[in-house]
């Protein structure tokens, strides 16, 4: 479709693009990134033979953009600039109908069907055709843009470039922009070169990104190949950590202050903030958290600063534990938002918790278990569900990796099994050997405070620290709860 070879060029003497090279195949939603007067724009203008190239070649379908008239061009290719003020004042109906003027014939240039069917066709695209008697200056910025996108495709292109489209457009008019951009090459086979200054939305929406650096390509692949924390930092000279999206297989690239948040960098999370009370155990840190847990509310990764542990009874309805546990922090005064949260049917007087130090570690370790519904995790389960839970809270006071966050985990877990097998609690179901029940929840949480931390597995001192302490205290709060001494 587009074939870029050694493109160099600018303006007067000065090449701004030198030797630029790739294609990009009809379909494709390809991002242009770097940072300001990398070459972004002039590049864009080359591509569309607004300004011409030195050397190298630029060819749209085999064939150079130099042997295209004006006229011609505009039927293979349509340009969607930044949202700037406008002072014409035609109606939307007037300022699509512009995009056809490279398919009028004629002398007399005249309207054809055709050239209706396809304005109708794309104003219902870009959904304005309910304001199509409008003028544009009655509009939102998001609805301009739409408006100037439906001329743009009304040329009927093959090639459509984009430079910055969502500039000054808010979070829902950049997404629908956007989407309709991502629509279109995938249901018309519409092919897409757009500038981005935001690396997120362009990873998300672009099959291939180029990286611009002083006119210059440092990288052309996928978002994943190209969005790298070194190359980001080296080509933007700032701080960035990558992270998966949530929803979708792309990178995000998060920006890493130098100015954080002031905290006490001697906070210590221990005995002290720990509050037990009848409907439930709470403890509240001076300082965000980095948790990693699986609560009825705040799973996941985040940071929290409050952490709740509710006694429910044996008949909690739990059609809605996610929604019930909210009510019930909000009620008692805790930031949902803010808030890890889990539930127990163990009388919480019960728990077992203590503080584990040394000169270089230091962890706080809460546990409450109940074994009416001991499970072995390798058989499956027999009957319903019946309340009994083991929920086990790891407080590190220190920065741990994402790795050493999982390790941690596993490393609790395994804990805990071992705690359950030296005890010989069994599924009363199977007979064998349990190894935890079947609603357990689990939280590591860390001050991310002091030295980096690389790993938490049982080879390591951090690791040995939780298997010591999970061990222990599952152990202990096992041997309290009436269940067991009934045994």
């Amino acid at each position: 479709m587009l074939n870029l070879e050694q493109v160099s060029g600018g303006y007067g003497g000065e090449p701004v693009i030198q030797d630029i090279s790739f294609s990009i195949s009809q379909g494709e939603f390809f991002g242009i990134l770097g940072p300001n007067g990398s070459g972004k724009t002039t590049l864009l203008k080359m591509i569309s033979g607004l300004i011409p190239n030195s050397s190298g070649s630029i060819q749209l379908n085999h064939t150079n953009i130099r042997y295209f008239s004006r006229k011609a061009l505009a039927k293979k290719m349509a340009v969607l600039p930044q949202l700037t003020a406008h002072a014409f004042s035609y109606t939307v109906r007037e300022t699509v109908a512009l995009g056809r003027y490279a398919h009028r014939q004629g002398f007399f240039q005249t309207w054809t069907s055709e050239d209706e069917r396809v304005l109708h066709t794309v104003m219902e695209q870009t959904n304005i055709t309910a304001f199509q008697h409008q003028t544009i200056q009655e509009l939102s910025g998001g609805e301009q843009q739409r408006v100037f996108l439906a001329q743009a495709l009304a040329q009927e292109p093959d090639l459509l470039l984009l430079d910055e489209p969502t500039n000054h457009l808010d979070l829902a008019y950049q997404k629908d922009l956007l989407d309709l951009l991502k629509k279109e090459t995938k249901q018309d086979g519409l092919t897409v070169v757009s500038i981005f200054h935001d690396l997120n939305l362009a990873s998300l929406y672009c099959d291939r990104l180029l990286l611009l650096d002083d006119g210059r390509e440092r990288a052309i692949h996928s978002p994943d190949g190209v969005l790298t924390e070194s190359l980001i930092k080296d080509v933007y000279k700032t701080n960035v950590r990558k992270y998966p999206h949530p929803v979708v297989a792309k990178p995000q690239m998060h920006l890493l202050p130098d100015a954080t948040e002031t905290h006490d960098r001697s906070t210590l999370i221990g005995p002290s903030m720990l509050n037990i009370q009848p409907e439930h155990i709470a403890l509240t840190s001076p300082i965000p958290l980095r948790t990693l847990s699986s609560g009825v509310c705040g799973a996941g990764i985040g940071w929290n600063t409050q952490f709740v542990n509710r006694h429910v009874p044996n008949d909690y309805d739990c059609s809605d534990p996610t929604g019930e546990m909210q009510d019930y922090l909000e009620k008692n005064g805790f930031d949902v938002s803010r808030t890890v949260g889990m539930m127990t049917a163990v009388e919480l007087k019960n728990a077992a918790y203590s503080l584990w130090e040394n000169d270089q570690i230091s962890i706080y370790t809460v546990v409450t278990a109940g074994t009416g519904n001991a499970k072995d995790s390798t058989q499956p389960v027999a009957q319903p569900i019946r309340q009994g839970t083991i929920n086990i809270w790891v407080f590190i006071n220190g920065h741990l990796t994402d790795e050493a966050f999982i390790q941690a985990i596993m490393t609790a877990t395994e804990a805990k099994a071992q705690g359950l097998r030296e005890l010989d609690i069994r599924d009363r179901q199977t007979g064998t050997i349990a190894t935890g029940t079947s609603t357990d929840s689990i939280l590591v949480a860390a001050t991310q405070q002091g030295e980096l931390v690389p790993y938490a597995g049982t080879a390591t001192e951090l690791g040995q620290f939780i298997g010591q302490s999970v061990y222990a205290e599952t152990k202990k709060a096992i041997k309290r709860d009436p269940a067991y001494k009934g045994q």
